[in-house]
Order: structure tokens, then C-alpha cells, then sequence
């Protein structure tokens, strides 16, 4: 992709094209790599969908940044969590369980291209990361589904998708 870049920049500057061919060829090219499929066997990140935090006082974590960050509260229980959204992700701030003993970053949730319930699993499967599916069925929006598996450091690994009509997680 560089060097195509560099040969369209090139084109331009000794008066090869012009201004408007050189836009329109550097457009095609963002929005092929945009379209860009997943890799083989892989899948396509596209943004984070959350990062869950465990901490000592959700209330606290909740106003530090909503106050700080201009990040929107969701969903606030008002005795032990809440969602603090920003652009297309959010965070989660619950307090976290006796059993922990310190404030941590519970799961971080990535969001991927063209979900496809059926599809994902048998990915995870076929890589023996024992997935185990999360629909969303509480506050979330009704077509959210996800998988939750370990990473190779044992971390909390959430890959989650919007659920399309044909999925068979998809709920009307």
C-alpha cells in the first residue's frame, strides 16, 4: 500500500494526474483496505467494545470519568455498577467481588467484522480455546452475542459482534 501511495503522490507532483484523480484513487484505496477480508482463519478486529473494570468504589470510578473524561453513565444500578460510554466503546466499573483483593481490569471485549455466531465458534473450537458464549440476555442490546476465551497469558479474552436475521443467536 506504501508504495502505491508513493507512486500516486509521484504521479502528482510532476503533473501525471491531477488533484481530483489523485483524491479518487486514494479513496478507492482506504475503502479497499477497509473492506479488507479477515485474515485466513482469523477474524477482523474492528474496534474495542468495552473494558471491564473491578474497583473498590464504582460510584467513585463512575464520576472520575464522567467528570474527567466527558464519558456518559448507563445503565447505573446504583449500588454496585454502571456502563460509561465514549464514542462506539464503553467501560464497565463494578465494585469488585470480595474474593478479589486488589482493583483490576477484569476483560477487555474487542468487537469483530461480519459476525457470524456459528462461525466464530467453530474458529475458537478449531483452535481448542473451549469458548464459552455470552448473548448479552441482560441490559445489552438485544442482537449483542460473544464468546469469552483465555488468552495465551490467561487473560479474560471477549470477542463479541452484532447478531444479523440468519444468525442463530439473532432475536427479534
Amino acid at each position: 500500500m506504501e508504495t502505491f501511495i508513493a507512486q500516486l503522490l509521484e504521479q502528482f507532483e510532476t503533473g501525471k494526474i491531477g488533484r481530483r484523480d489523485l483524491i479518487q484513487k486514494l479513496t478507492l484505496a482506504a475503502v479497499a483496505v477497509s473492506r479488507a477480508p479477515a485474515p485466513a482463519g482469523g477474524f477482523k478486529t474492528i474496534g474495542i467494545d468495552h473494558i471491564s473494570y473491578e474497583v473498590v468504589n464504582y460510584k467513585r470510578t463512575r464520576d472520575f470519568y464522567a467528570d474527567l473524561m466527558g464519558m456518559t453513565v448507563s445503565e447505573d444500578n446504583g449500588t454496585n455498577q454502571c456502563e460509561l460510554h465514549f464514542g462506539d466503546s464503553m467501560i464497565i466499573a463494578r465494585n469488585r467481588p470480595a474474593s478479589v483483593s486488589r482493583t483490576r481490569v477484569d476483560h477487555i471485549a474487542y468487537r469483530i467484522a461480519d459476525w457470524d455466531t456459528d462461525k466464530v465458534k467453530e474458529e475458537l473450537d478449531r483452535r481448542k480455546l473451549q469458548p464459552r458464549l455470552d448473548t448479552g440476555q441482560t441490559k445489552s442490546p438485544t442482537n449483542f452475542s460473544s464468546f469469552h476465551v483465555q488468552d495465551p497469558d490467561g487473560f479474560d479474552l471477549q470477542i463479541t459482534g452484532v447478531v444479523k436475521p440468519g444468525d442463530s443467536q439473532y432475536r427479534k
